[in-house]
């Protein structure tokens, strides 16, 4: 079994926000209302100022192991679950759903369920930095509560 180092979370979490950024350039250049193509350029704006934020976090972090328990074999089998269910690492599902979401109910279907994947895995992200490392975490988290919030209400109107 592979023991993760907290940079390898964090860059992790740097892969999710490469990928989310993709999808709604995507979305965003397919979406034929200005509405929804703004929304989608606000969010890509989004996931390149996280992206940014957790490279910082992995450079800070180095080679900082996992608290004592994070090593517990059912918590490894957790986390790894964890990323590797996340829609956006499916090879190409990004690039895939993009061109599949034709119309903008679908579209956002989509983004609502790769936001509800990235909360939460930041929220379990959380709990394995150091404390010094929490809030920057926190406020991620509490940004995607507001995309999600936002894209929910795309549906609305």
């Amino acid at each position: 079994m592979k023991f993760f180092k907290a940079n390898e979370v964090a860059q992790a979490a740097v892969e999710i926000e490469r990928k989310g950024q993709a999808f709604y350039r995507n979305v965003a250049n397919a979406a034929s209302a200005q509405a929804a193509r703004d929304l989608f350029t606000f969010m890509a704006g989004e996931e390149a100022k996280h992206e940014a934020i957790f490279q910082a976090l992995k450079n800070r972090l180095g080679e900082i192991e996992m608290p004592a328990y994070s090593n517990a074999n059912e918590y490894q089998e957790y986390l790894e679950a964890l990323i590797d269910s996340h829609a956006l690492f499916s090879g190409g599902i990004a690039e895939r759903l993009a061109s599949e979401a034709s119309d903008m109910v679908t579209a956002v279907n989509i983004a609502l369920a790769f936001e509800k994947d990235t909360l939460l895995f930041f929220l379990e992200m959380k709990e394995l930095v150091p404390d010094s490392e929490k809030p920057m975490v926190q406020k991620c988290i509490e940004e995607e509560r507001s995309h999600m919030r936002m894209l929910h209400g795309l549906l609305k109107d």
